[in-house]
């Protein structure tokens, strides 16, 4: 499999998209005013504990309090205790934190205090007595090299994990990632002493960077750089840390946008979008909710070519591996609900979940997936650390609130019609004038006018009609003359 990275920075905005044999895969997106948090770490202090859910809200000089659960506060011994928080901490303590999850929609960002300092190969845990390997790296003999040579440098103030880009990794780069982390964990020591309270004390590398130091493996065949002054800083970074790959960081000076080469632009578009087509005539549905995101397959035009569960079973095949890709290009996480079209060939649902299972080996975020429920739905979940990619580039409705849909014209007459009667009832008038979009004053003098005059008759008042271009066909105001 080949793999490109395509790196469009402007001084707004840094986007990365990461192509798997020509298609995109995933989209990453930070902008200047609001970057990712995930890895900073910072002075916090208590500001109230909940005893209730064994939780506290820790101010870190966010918009937001950041939430901080008592299982992810490690104690002087290294261990988690999540028996009694108040025996843990207190309001007012100040507490040394890191951002495991990025904040979403009205929730916080939250926190943990066992730190972990990521470089190319290893994590640094300084609360880790012990070495620990990737479980994405099966192979037995390499786990053991690797935890062997890990052993040897754990030390009293900390331990390391190897990451799956460390498999084959030589003895030499293993140690240089070592001495790496053991010197930014110093410097970070001493900044923790002369950082003030409620600030942050170490910043995770920018998202061109970040995106080299973690989405790069051997598959990948350029990295693509668009401004001269972010594909310095790479190469350098590159030169310290993944000589190896340096020669494969490419600046791109051309006339056409980076993101087009590959039509990432219209990938954009499309994942914005709830319908998802696929090849073979069917579609998905994605509604991506605050408690979950559900996933709906249709056969659509499909009609297959031999019997009814034959095509079921190959649409839902088709589904399957294209829902892996929208996760991922969607960045979509927490609780995944799937509709799956029925199929009674229990042969059929394991091949199905299989095919979903081998698409997600592939995903940088953990995932776990149950299998078929009773009512033909597979459960999944992956892990969430920052926001959709929906959720960082729009906003919700103003019409609709983000509900998805508005109320119909005739809806907004009948409103009119009972909000008329009560005011008429309420208020010594001479007349009344409804303010309403144009789409209701047409349907108020085309299809309710029989209503209207009825209506008008029955009050005894004049009623006058005024379009008001600004608004939705929702809104409506009754002036009383």
């Amino acid at each position: 499999m080949s793999e490109e990275i395509l790196v469009n920075v402007t001084p707004p905005e840094t986007r990365v998209a990461l192509i798997e044999n020509g298609s995109v895969q995933e989209i990453l997106v930070e902008r200047t005013r609001r970057c990712g948090l995930v890895g900073n770490i910072y002075k916090g202090v208590v500001s109230r504990v909940l005893p209730g859910m064994q939780a506290a809200f820790i101010d870190v000089g966010l918009d937001k309090a950041a939430f901080l659960h008592a299982s992810d506060i490690l104690t002087e011994s290294g261990e988690n205790r999540s028996d009694n928080i108040h025996e843990l901490i207190n309001e007012g303590d100040s507490l040394i934190v890191q951002v495991v999850k990025d904040p979403l929609g009205t929730k916080g960002a939250r926190l943990t205090t066992n730190l972990s300092i990521p470089s190319r190969f290893l994590v640094f845990m300084p609360f880790l007595k012990s070495a620990g390997v990737s479980q994405k790296i099966e192979d037995d003999q390499e786990r053991q090299r690797l935890r062997d040579l890990l052993n040897l440098h754990a030390t009293e103030g900390g331990g390391f994990i190897a990451r799956t880009a460390a498999e084959g990794a030589s003895e030499d780069s293993l140690r240089a990632d070592i001495k790496f982390l053991l010197r930014l964990w110093q410097s970070i020591r001493e900044r923790i002493g002369e950082t003030r309270p409620r600030a942050l004390i170490h910043a995770d590398l920018p998202l061109a960077i970040r995106a080299i130091r973690d989405l790069v493996s051997p598959e990948v065949e350029k990295i693509r750089i668009d401004s001269r002054a972010t594909w310095q800083k790479a190469v350098d970074f590159s030169q310290r840390f993944m000589p190896d790959m340096t020669a494969k960081i490419e600046y791109y000076p051309g006339e056409r946008p980076i993101f087009d080469l590959y039509s990432v632009e219209d990938e954009i578009q499309k994942s914005l979008e709830r319908k998802v087509d696929l090849k073979s005539g069917g579609h998905l549905v994605i509604d991506q909710t605050e408690a979950m995101t559900t996933i709906d397959v249709n056969t659509g035009a499909f009609v297959g070519h031999r019997n009814l569960e034959e095509t079921i079973f190959k649409t839902n095949l088709e589904a399957a591996q294209t829902i892996c890709r929208q996760l991922r290009l969607r960045n979509l996480g927490g609780i995944i609900i799937i509709d799956f079209i029925d199929m009674t060939d229990e042969d059929h649902k394991r091949q199905v979940l299989r095919a979903m299972e081998k698409c997600l080996a592939e995903d940088h975020a953990k995932t776990h997936i149950s299998e078929v429920s009773s009512l033909g739905l597979v459960q999944m979940t992956r892990k969430r650390t920052r926001e959709s990619l929906e959720h960082i580039l729009c906003v919700p409705c103003p019409c609709c609130g983000g509900r998805g849909s508005v109320k119909s014209p005739q809806t907004t007459c009948y409103e009119i019609f009972r909000e008329l009667l009560r005011e008429s009832r309420q208020f010594d008038i001479e007349q009344l004038l409804v303010l309403a979009a144009q789409e209701v004053v047409d349907r108020l003098l085309d299809e309710e006018s029989e209503h209207l005059a009825e209506l008008e008759e029955f009050i005894a008042k004049p009623i006058k009609l005024q379009a008001e271009p600004l608004y939705t066909q929702e809104q409506f105001d009754i002036v009383l003359v």
